[in-house]
């Protein structure tokens, strides 16, 4: 996509918000740091109690240990949504950083707006030695994860993770219900109203932030489906029904929440919720500031339904425009995907590790892993793990907008989820023609 047309995207599409959105100037192409190092930027949306501080743990030892590169972190908020926001408005300005996150809802969008270089050729060019990096370490299954519609590798991935139901045990017992928690999402919504009633305290509270992982599993759970055919589809009756079912609670029982993530999060952590749905990369902040009996138990299913998890998560994508940084970029990319790094990362989110072995690994999680019960939770899905919704074309931000818009209305009481879908998904097919 030329400039012109990416600045009008970033400009008059997404408002001026997306230009202060807090990531900071870009680093020049082949700028080097005072000690001469090639210094790169690396854009991530991991907030503090999201791997935040694991961040910085890794590109400060990369940074003590490389003789010829330094990288900066930058945080971008808003999630995968506001990352790509923000790179539009960098982009438009004549900027790139070299290595970007990539949410695998906007894999498509991705590689059709912006200009990158797909893992392989990078090694192939400036690190020989690695040819078979990527084959020798990750399953063909995996690595096809970080594949466009057109069959590219566009990236590598990086984090994996699948929703949870955190579950404070005390509250359950105080209400007379199992500690162990709900196994089918009609007994989720039962154990939220029984809760309100006995205690006084909420039942339930699932994620918000700017994304809609969370929906997408709790409606495709019960037999919906996001696209069809390259179409956008979630306004069947399966998908109507499980997103009221869900609705009610918020707005006729009061037995779950409706706030922002970090608020929803941190009621939960501090007694006011007795079931949190989010994703187990929040097991770490979850498991260091709870101080009541907590734990983590596999995502609920729809009575007689399959259940269905989108990957969330991301890959790396290199984004670096000249040939000192495309080399760096693959320097530190390397460098996350060691066993230790990959070791570390999870222990400081609770993501799945991509790369294979790693939970078998002496130097990796093996002893983590034993001793962890709430990672357990993720792992023994894995198995009902489905791609992301990626709307395909140019209309990935927009689609991902009106998704929101909707939520916003059907927990806030104002529309059905009848209505609020149909309407969404109707404006959606229209963009996408």
């Amino acid at each position: 996509m030329k400039k012109s047309i990416l600045k009008m995207i970033a400009v008059g599409l997404l408002g001026t918000s997306l230009l202060t959105a807090g990531c900071g100037s870009s680093t020049k192409a082949g700028e080097s740091a005072k000690n001469g190092k090639v210094k790169i930027e690396y854009w991530h949306c991991n907030a503090e109690t999201q791997g935040g501080k694991t961040v910085k743990e890794l590109v400060n030892k990369f940074n003590a240990q490389s003789k010829d590169v330094e990288v900066v972190d930058r945080y971008n908020p808003d999630m995968y949504k506001g990352l790509m926001q923000n790179l539009q408005a960098e982009v438009a300005a004549g900027h790139s950083p070299a290595v970007v996150q990539v949410g695998w809802a906007f894999l498509d969008y991705f590689s059709n707006n912006f200009s990158y270089t797909p893992p392989q050729e990078i090694i192939d060019k400036y690190a020989p030695q690695d040819k078979k990096f990527l084959t020798d370490n990750f399953l063909p299954n995996i690595l096809a994860l970080a594949k466009n519609g057109k069959g590219v590798q566009v990236g590598v991935p990086y984090s994996l993770s699948t929703p949870v139901l955190y579950i404070n045990k005390d509250l359950l017992r105080k209400a007379g219900l199992d500690e162990n928690g709900p196994k089918t999402w009609e007994e989720l919504i039962k154990f939220s109203n029984t809760i309100k009633e006995k205690t006084g305290k909420y039942g339930f509270y699932m994620q918000e932030p700017a994304d809609n992982w969370a929906q997408q599993a709790l409606i495709e759970s019960n037999g919906a489906r996001m696209i069809t055919d390259g179409k956008a589809s979630f306004a069947s009756n399966d998908g109507i029904k499980a997103y009221q079912a869900y609705a009610d609670m918020v707005t006729k029982s009061k037995s779950a929440l409706h706030i922002s993530w970090d608020q929803g999060v941190q009621a939960f952590i501090n007694g006011d919720v007795a079931m949190l749905y989010t994703t187990i990369a929040q097991r770490a902040n979850v498991q260091k500031n709870a101080k009541f009996a907590v734990t983590a138990v596999s995502s609920p299913v729809w009575q007689d339904k399959t259940r269905r998890l989108p990957a969330g998560g991301c890959f790396l994508a290199i984004t670096a425009q000249d040939d000192k940084q495309k080399k760096a970029a693959w320097e530190f990319m390397k460098y996350l995907y060691s066993v230790e790094s990959m070791a570390a990362w999870t222990k400081g989110t609770g993501y799945v590790p991509p790369r294979k072995g790693v939970a078998e690994d002496p130097n990796g999680l093996k002893d983590f892993m034993a001793k962890n019960q709430m990672m357990q939770a993720a792992i023994a899905q894995m198995d009902s793990v489905v791609p992301w919704a990626s709307f395909p074309g140019n209309a990935g931000l927009q689609a991902e907008q009106l998704l929101l818009d909707a939520r916003d209305k059907i927990l806030g009481g104002s529309v059905s989820a009848q209505e609020a879908l149909t309407q969404a998904q109707a404006k959606i097919n229209k963009l996408l023609k």
